[in-house]
Formats: structure tokens, C-alpha cells, sequence
């Protein structure tokens, strides 16, 4: 399948971003941007090396310090479903010296671990949302189904007996799978995994009928025939499987879930310096190379999300995860 670089954010995005393109956030202590970077700046992830938000940071710190003239340093800090990486920046100095590459968990995390006392909105400084990544539903090829809507009457056919993997409780691929029985008014029972790696094991070898992983995960199983992919999880069609179409372009219209990438610092942090990162990314982000990179990791990059825009999506992310893990009784394990 060949890929093409997303130019633009889901247009669902788009459409509420727009009028807010001229805003700013206003930030407290004006400290001159050229001032800073005055030594390395920290850059921490809460997932561990090797993952596609490892990949996604590191290529975009290397153009960072280039730009900067100081060093970014990558930091990962796995664990607690992000919530240890999440807190060392919440807690950090607000002087742009550290600063956070963090993924979707950090808007689903406050309905499922209200107690953890880091609030995804009032703690930090957004700067930019710099990729996002639509999942993919894929089921093991021995299923006799071809398109979504197949899928959908082979499960009503045998309620309560077709089982969907996730990397866990309320990860994004749980959140999916309760997404789509929800809208598709089927009954499939989920078995969580203990990262994504042993459900797609599981997937493989026929334990569980589908799963809805990211593409980096999902489509070289797809390329080899020992998966089968449906549909991506988007409101449009992804650049690493053009060919795939949507679940809402395939009866299900309004399912829309992605996985993505953003950058934010720590609350208070001045506003010339949240604008000059997000002037530095935007710039990066423009790189035909990074775009290339990041589209064989199944993720499209979002340009010129201002830090008022996206603290618009995460603060619609954070209502959208709520109300669905209410609905479904989602409970952590």
C-alpha cells in the first residue's frame, strides 16, 4: 500500500480548530525567547524505547536542538499507563527545559484514574498535536467476512461468542472495540493483554477474532496474509493504507478514533517560549523526510495546530473518553 503525507488534521478537527487560528494562549511571566534554550532541554516520554512515540520524538528532537542550538535529550518513562512520565513534567519548573511528548492515554487516563491528582488540562502548556494515528480492524483470516458490514452480522449471529483483543483495560484499542459494539448494536466480549504485542500473538494464532491495533502493528501482518484488515478507525482514509476504507464509510458514519502524538510543557510555562516551539515544530513538521518516516509508522502529521487548537482537542478528547467509559462501565483491572 502505498503512502502519501497528510497535509492537513482530520477535518473534523479542521472544521472546530478554524476559528480559533488566530488565538493565542496567554501565559503569565513574559520571558524573551531568545533567552531560551540557555542549556539541554529534557523531552520526556512515557513509553518505553523503541515504541512509535519514541520514534515520533526522537526524529522530531533532532530538528529541535538543530534549530535551537542545545541539545534535546530524550527521556523515557514508561509505566502506570503513562502516569509516571505524565507527572515528572506536571511537577517540573515551567521554564521550557522540560517538556512532554505524550499520546492519547494522557486524555483518557482522568476517567479511569481520577485519584492520580495530574490534570490533563490545568498542569500543562500545550504547544502542538504533531501526528495523529487512525487504528485498524483487523480480524484473523479464517473469519469468512470481508467488509465491516459482514463482520458486523457474523458477530449478531453469535452474540456473546466473538472475542476482541486490546492491549488492555482502557487502552484506545478497548476503547474502540467498546466504541464499535456500541454503535454497531453487537454483543462481542473483550479479552484484555498485558500490552499489545501478546494480543496480536493471540490474534495470530486464532484465540481472538479481531482486534483494532495501530497500522505500524497491524499492516506488515496484513501485507504477509496472516491478518485481515477491514477498515481504519478515522474520520478519512490514512496515507499508509490509501486503499483501506474507513468504519464510517463502511455503515458505521460518526466512528472516528485516533491514536495521537502532541508535545506540551509544564503549566505557567511563558508564552514566548510555548510560541517558539510550536514555530520550531510547525517548521519540522515541513520536512518531506519526517513526513515519509512517520507515514511507515502509520501516522499522518498535523500541521499548523496552534497551542489554542489543541488545547481545544484535548480538552474535547478528554469529554469524548469520559463519556464512553462511563457509558460502558469501563473499570481499570
Amino acid at each position: 500500500m502505498k503512502g502519501t503525507s497528510t497535509r492537513h488534521p482530520p477535518s473534523r478537527w479542521a472544521r472546530a480548530w478554524a476559528a480559533l487560528a488566530l488565538t493565542a494562549i496567554v501565559l503569565p511571566h513574559p520571558v524573551a525567547a531568545q533567552d531560551w534554550p540557555s542549556r539541554p532541554v529534557k523531552v520526556i516520554i512515557p513509553a518505553p524505547a523503541g515504541s512509535p512515540g519514541d520514534v515520533i520524538t526522537r526524529s522530531l528532537t533532532e530538528r529541535l536542538a538543530a534549530a535551537l542550538g542545545q541539545p534535546f535529550v530524550v527521556d523515557n518513562r514508561p509505566g502506570a499507563n503513562y502516569a509516571i512520565g505524565t507527572e515528572a513534567v506536571a511537577r517540573a519548573a515551567p521554564d521550557g527545559h522540560t517538556l512532554l511528548l505524550t499520546a492519547s492515554p494522557h486524555t483518557i487516563n482522568p476517567a479511569l484514574y481520577p485519584s492520580t491528582g495530574v490534570d490533563p488540562i490545568r498542569d500543562f502548556s500545550p504547544i502542538t498535536l504533531v501526528a495523529v494515528t487512525p487504528l485498524v480492524l483487523v480480524i484473523h483470516p479464517d473469519l469468512p467476512v470481508r467488509t465491516v458490514p459482514e463482520l458486523i452480522a457474523y458477530i449478531k449471529a453469535r452474540p456473546g461468542k466473538v472475542l476482541y483483543g486490546s492491549a488492555g483495560t482502557g487502552s484506545t484499542l478497548h476503547l474502540a472495540g467498546e466504541m464499535f459494539k456500541r454503535m454497531a448494536g453487537v454483543d462481542m466480549v473483550h479479552v484484555p493483554y498485558k500490552g499489545v504485542t501478546q494480543a496480536v500473538t493471540d490474534l495470530l494464532g486464532g484465540h481472538v477474532a479481531l482486534m483494532f491495533p495501530g497500522g505500524p502493528i497491524a499492516l506488515p501482518h496484513v501485507r504477509t496474509g496472516k491478518l485481515r484488515a477491514l477498515a481504519t478507525t478515522g474520520e478519512r482514509r490514512t496515507s499508509a493504507a490509501p486503499d483501506l476504507p474507513t468504519v464510517a464509510e463502511s455503515g458505521l458514519p460518526g466512528f472516528d478514533i485516533y491514536a495521537w502524538y502532541g508535545m506540551l510543557a509544564p503549566a505557567q510555562t511563558p508564552a514566548t517560549i510555548v510560541n517558539r516551539l510550536h514555530t520550531e515544530i510547525v517548521r519540522a513538521l515541513q520536512a518531506p523526510d519526517l513526513a515519509n518516516r512517520w507515514t511507515g509508522l502509520g501516522a499522518d502529521v498535523v500541521h499548523q495546530a496552534s497551542p489554542a487548537q489543541f488545547l481545544e482537542f484535548l480538552k474535547g478528547d478528554v469529554t469524548k473518553w469520559a463519556k464512553l467509559i462511563s457509558e460502558a462501565g469501563i473499570r481499570p483491572d
